[in-house]
């Protein structure tokens, strides 16, 4: 390179030289060969092949390498839709949601009328419903009003699309099973707000949070206890009309209702038991 430099030195100005030099040291680089690519020169079908034997043995960082690749090189070919799918299937099982969520919303993106676009919502569904078990399921130790649920709602939204168009699909009764617990989540996150709000005294904010689940989540079991705290909340606010209403709603509702139990063969009415 230095017998270059000079020889360039006295056929163009300095300034042209050092450009030159840099264009053809730059230019190089891309003469060096490249990493080798094992996958280069394999056909569609045994990507697709070698990328499902990575996935049944666990190799879901390898699996989705080859997916894209195989997506890059035949995007019109037939195993092209499929490897997207295959892709968010990977992530999923990598504990990777947003990653799923995303490869879902691609896909139904680019082929809405795909035979499998319903296996789509069902994953993406069940990517948001994992997203957060420790809200889910009450595991873990962290509040819950420092939680966001919005796992849980964008999860029932995408299984309810799943069932609401595609109500003979094989995915659809474990949605419709998964949206019923989504529903008691919800409504239980909500009372539990409200409950928080009662032991500080906030009546009003309490009363609001257990509207939200009674309105929103009809029929959820969580429901009980919501009722009984809008009781509870009037009472305390002197709101005797709007008590007495929501006492008739709740006995209406639930008339075996463990909470009338402490106020039974008592002067004192019932919710002034707590």
């Amino acid at each position: 390179m230095s017998s270059l430099a000079a020889f360039l030195r006295r056929l163009v100005p300095a300034a042209t030289a050092i450009t030159v030099i840099a264009a053809l040291s730059i230019g190089g680089c891309g003469l060096l060969p490249e990493a080798s690519d094992e996958t280069a020169g394999w056909s569609a079908n045994r990507l697709y092949a070698e990328a499902k034997e990575a996935m049944a043995d666990g190799g879901y960082d390898k699996a989705i390498k080859y997916f894209e690749k195989l997506e890059a090189r035949y995007p019109y070919g037939r195993y092209a839709q499929q490897a997207q799918l295959e892709v968010a299937y990977a992530y999923y099982r990598q504990a990777e949601p947003a990653s799923a969520i995303a490869a879902c919303d691609r896909f139904i993106r680019l082929h809405p009328n795909h035979p499998n676009v319903d296996y789509a919502y069902y994953l993406k569904g069940l990517a948001n419903f994992n997203e957060d078990l420790g809200f889910l399921g009450y595991v873990s130790l962290q509040d819950l009003t420092e939680r966001d649920p919005k796992a849980a709602r964008d999860s029932f939204d995408a299984f309810k699309v799943l069932v609401a168009k595609y109500p003979e699909s094989k995915y659809t009764p474990d949605a419709t099973a998964r949206m019923k617990y989504l529903v008691n989540a919800l409504a239980s996150h909500e009372v539990h707000v409200a409950r928080y709000y009662m032991k500080r005294g906030a009546y009003v904010a309490a009363v609001n949070r257990a509207q939200t689940a009674v309105k929103t989540y009809v029929d959820a079991p969580a429901n009980e206890e919501a009722l009984f705290i809008m009781v509870k909340a009037y009472d305390l606010l002197g709101m005797n009309d709007l008590r007495d209403d929501i006492e008739r709603v709740m006995r209406r509702n639930f008339p075996n209702s463990e909470y009338y139990v402490r106020g039974l063969n008592r002067a004192e009415p019932w919710w002034k038991l707590w």
